[in-house]
């Protein structure tokens, strides 16, 4: 099986275990730290993460440099490339850490609502992310190599190792009588260790070579023209989604919070669920580029990625929608009722862009984002602006309404671009993309609301239900859904499964 294929199974796995670890422990964080802790946690985590984009979208960028000087067979490029990154995430650091002390001393002004206790753990928690994100961000370059050199087993089967570790430690802290504080502390921990073993894998096993032969201004330039605008589109989900998180700490306190963060969390799972199969295919993207690959050639290829995330992407949209609310209801209890909605509106904006995700790898591959950057960060301020003008009134689903319009209108402008620039045949994507898997998905809908007609509202009747809707959604799918290539791919990933061989005639 090729690393293409083991990397997307074991990105998988590791959605499944994140998603599956993370929905089973934050009923258990939330029980043993409290709405208002838990809330605190959420809400220094959002800060952080705006800081966390501050690396300027250089790990996208090692991947397709990488892959582009490896595609030309240009071995010192690559190693002065490497160095010169290597450079700019010292100075990145240099001005994360700069960064983290400014905000530090304007905490209290950010988050007047806080009690002084509150105030007091969110500091200590701030410096020592602060500390983590200033060491994680350069480490990230160790996973991109991996990831440009097409070695995905390695990265993923490390981070599921990683985070079976980190969920096995937090309940014993928390059981021990641990605080967020001391998943904080684990976290910085666990990723110092993780950056250690990645950089021994680059220079060992794959034997890479950072040197810096000349240090090239014009490197430099072209590596930020590129960057800047990876860098530009990450401020704008970011703001999209967690900026929604400190508007709500600054106007409704830290149980809004952990309401919408929960919406936010289970919407990002969705996502994840397609960027396992997008994520390995930045260096194919390249390559076909560089080999000046026809659009009619990179529409094909969006449409083979895009039918595989569709049918991962309609399993997780259909169950929610139909089980959801039960779901959310035994998760976490009545208080977090909003939260189904928050995460289903969520997971019905992003399906589009989530299938196309492949055009996202063609614009950098083609160095094009900056279009995307620019579309997004216009629209989408616009539309979080709007809902964080309708918060006092509606509170969180007023801000999840302005988000989500800002968001919508930048995909359909978007779709525009791929058509009239990049050349893409979006009819042609869209007919076929959507042939057999959606009159099956809306047949399954049919199939699955009567599902809710069976007695019961506990874990035991929810467990069901899903189970029935997977064994219905696999059944139909793959024998309405698919065509003959995927039933052969599909069957190629069955551990038991051999191709039939062609038995030579007789004479």
């Amino acid at each position: 099986m090729s690393q293409l294929k083991k990397g997307a199974l074991l990105s998988y796995l590791s959605i499944f275990l994140t998603n599956g670890i993370g929905l089973l422990l934050t009923p258990y964080i939330i029980h043993k730290l409290g709405d208002s802790d838990y809330g605190l946690y959420t809400l220094i985590g959002s800060l952080i993460a705006y800081i966390g984009v501050l690396d300027f979208g250089l790990n996208n960028t090692i991947i397709r440099f990488v892959a582009k000087y490896r595609a030309q067979n240009d071995k010192t490029g690559e190693e002065n490339f490497l160095a010169t990154s290597l450079l700019i995430y010292a100075a990145i650091s240099v001005l994360i850490v700069v960064a983290g002390i400014a905000l530090y001393f304007n905490l209290d002004t950010l988050f007047p609502k806080l009690t002084l206790a509150e105030m007091s753990k969110a500091k200590l928690m701030f410096v020592i992310l602060i500390f983590n994100l200033a060491f994680e961000l350069p480490g990230g370059a160790f996973a991109a190599i991996c990831s440009a050199y097409e070695q995905f087993v390695f990265p993923r089967a490390l981070k599921i190792s990683e985070y079976v570790l980190r969920s096995v430690m937090v309940v014993v802290l928390l059981w021990k009588g641990g605080d967020a504080l001391s998943i904080v502390v684990l976290d910085t921990i666990l990723n110092l260790l993780v950056i250690v073993i990645s950089a021994y894998y680059v220079f060992r096993k794959l034997r890479v070579r950072i040197h810096l032969h000349v240090f090239e201004l014009p490197l430099v330039k072209t590596i930020f023209a590129y960057s800047v605008w990876i860098f530009v589109y990450a401020i704008v989900g970011q703001f999209q989604w967690r900026f929604g998180q400190v508007v709500l700490g600054m106007l409704s306190g830290t149980t809004a919070v952990a309401i919408y963060g929960v919406g936010i969390m289970l919407g990002t799972y969705y996502g994840a669920f397609s960027a396992a199969i997008s994520s390995v295919f930045l260096p194919r993207a390249t390559k076909m580029t560089v080999h000046d690959a026809s659009p009619a050639e990179l529409t094909s290829m969006m449409i083979k990625i895009g039918r595989f995330s569709l049918l991962i992407l309609l399993l997780i949209l259909g169950g929610f929608f139909l089980f959801g609310q039960q779901f959310v209801f035994l998760w976490v209890g009545k208080t977090y009722s909003d939260s189904w909605i928050i995460a289903f509106t969520i997971m019905v904006s992003y399906t589009i862009p989530l299938v196309q995700t492949f055009a996202n790898s063609i614009l950098e591959a083609t160095n094009r984002f900056y279009f995307k950057s620019l579309t997004y960060i216009f629209f989408i301020v616009l539309g979080t602006a709007f809902g964080a003008y309708l918060v006092p009134a509606y509170g969180s689903l007023g801000l999840l309404f302005g988000s989500t319009l800002g968001w919508i209108i930048s995909q359909v402008v978007m779709n525009v671009y791929f058509t009239r620039v990049l050349k893409l045949e979006l009819g042609r994507f869209f007919k076929e993309v959507s042939t057999g898997i959606v009159p099956a998905f809306l047949f399954l809908l049919f199939l699955g609301y009567w599902l809710n007609f069976l007695p019961g509202a506990n874990w035991f009747n929810l467990v069901l239900k899903i189970v029935l809707f997977v064994m219905l959604f696999a059944a139909i799918m793959y024998k309405l859904g698919l065509n003959a290539f995927e039933r052969q791919t599909v069957l190629e990933f069955l551990p038991f499964y051999q191709k039939k061989k062609s038995i030579p005639p007789v004479d």
